[in-house]
């Protein structure tokens, strides 16, 4: 008797932005809602475990003056974004 096979898993969603300063990075997400479009940013460092890359949400304190640019890098695309959408709609209204 044969087994069947699971069904395959979805594929994950991308990032609507991704910034990367060597093993760092941020992945902005772009969320939709009933009261607008907002943005969140998700923070990881990558590192090899002997030949296989893994990702952590821990930093050590080499890394954080790292972190806190991409943070403020982050911060500049999701106004700048904003930004851009607001003056669309303001645009679209007249």
């Amino acid at each position: 008797m044969q087994k069947s096979m699971p069904p395959p898993k979805p594929a994950r969603d991308k990032p609507t932005h991704e910034i990367r300063f060597g093993t760092i990075r941020a992945a902005i997400w772009r969320n939709e809602g009933e009261t607008g479009v907002r943005y969140n940013a998700q923070f990881a460092r990558s590192y090899k475990d002997g030949e296989e890359w893994k990702s952590t949400d821990s930093f050590g304190r080499e890394d954080l003056l790292t972190l806190a640019k991409i943070a403020d890098c982050a911060h500049t695309w999701i106004f700048e974004q904003q930004q851009q959408e607001y003056e669309r709609s303001k645009a679209a209204n007249r």
